[in-house]
């Protein structure tokens, strides 16, 4: 995209972005501390009359200090505006506040990824998780997921879920256009999607794949809502050698799951899927590629998330261009029957066949 290849701004303006770089780790927990302190909340409140650091002291039982030191920050982050001597909330700080979207990441990356992060350059040396010693004692997080410390596990599941819920509605019509018998869902999870099939199509066959401990909770969550007769587990960890999947299914599902792994990995496990598939089946791919967002923002957080995948999941994964997954897709024995872009939150859909 056209903003990846320019290198646009003055000398001032690089080094202005520079310096809120280097101070970046403290402008965000400055924010951090606005939305707990409910300092934005007061002044969301107050609306354009504002409030001083007075009032907004006596309001959050803080000092005028605490006020006016935190505050003064957020003027520098575009969070409050200042007309003497009355603070007032600004845009930015008004989707801190109220955006889901910015809620649901500001959570992952304070509970989730923050103090892991100051392991980043290990974990690049290493190509090794050497941040997720912050949460656990795992090879990857995804052994480690279903007993995440609180708040982590919970922060972890509200970004995961945040992102693939918005997109639901639309694959749903997409994928059960010509309604499946038999989906199979690899990299279940916690049988979210599958859920989604069975609550759609009620003649609908799911069989989810994933590690053991994954499905353990899967399979529990599938029990509450009534689905176990429809639903199969097939326990496999696609990583090793041997592993088996099943040769039935007419739709062959992975979301947000080849992320997860490496280059290599990721065409061994569509080197398995193209084994164990029928000839005449289908495949869907549903990822987040950084080359496919409308917006920068949205690659810019990509990018972001994907260095989560190098420091706390397993060390050698992330969020791929488009053009790689399908280079793999490809070398794995697949044809691109169709792509779809700007689903949900940025997702895009890829429609695979056998070659």
């Amino acid at each position: 995209m056209p903003y990846h290849a320019q290198n646009c701004l003055t000398a001032l303006q690089a080094k202005e972005y520079a310096q809120q770089l280097a101070f970046a780790p403290i402008a965000f927990q400055a924010a951090r501390s606005m939305l707990e302190l409910n300092l934005l909340a007061e002044l969301d409140k107050a609306g354009d009359k504002g409030l001083s650091a007075a009032d907004l002291a006596e309001k959050t039982n803080l000092s005028e200090y605490a006020v006016k030191v935190v505050l003064d920050m957020g003027l520098s982050c575009h969070i409050v505006t200042f007309q003497a001597p009355q603070y007032r909330l600004a845009k930015v700080g008004y989707f801190l506040l109220h955006d889901d979207m910015t809620k649901v990441n500001m959570a992952f990356t304070n509970d989730v990824c923050y103090r892991a992060m100051s392991h980043l350059t290990t974990s690049l040396q290493e190509s090794r998780p050497a941040g997720l010693q912050e949460l656990g004692n795992w090879p990857t997080i995804y052994e480690g997921l279903s007993v995440l410390p609180e708040p982590a596990r919970r922060s972890w599941f509200e970004f995961d879920h945040y992102y693939s819920d918005k997109a639901f509605p639309e694959l749903l019509r997409l994928v059960f256009a010509q309604p499946p018998r038999h989906l199979i869902d690899i990299g279940a999870n916690t049988g979210r999607w599958t859920a989604q099939c069975c609550n759609f199509d009620e003649h609908v066959h799911v069989t989810m794949v994933d590690l053991p401990q994954q499905l353990a909770l899967a399979v529990q969550n599938m029990a509450e809502q009534g689905f176990s007769e429809r639903v199969t587990a097939h326990p496999a960890n696609l990583l090793e050698a041997g592993h088996q999947l099943p040769d039935d299914g007419d739709v062959w599902w992975m979301s947000q799951f080849l992320d997860c792994f490496s280059p290599i990995q990721i065409l061994n496990i569509l080197r398995s899927v193209h084994a164990a598939m029928p000839d005449d089946a289908l495949v869907y791919i549903l990822e987040l590629f950084w080359d496919c967002q409308k917006f920068s923002a949205a690659s810019y957080s990509l990018n972001a998330t994907s260095l989560y995948f190098t420091c706390l999941a397993n060390g050698n994964s992330r969020f791929y261009r488009s053009t790689e997954m399908l280079e793999l897709a490809v070398e794995a024995g697949f044809v691109l029957v169709e792509q779809i872009d700007e689903i949900g939150v940025g997702h895009t859909l890829l429609k695979l066949r056998k070659a």
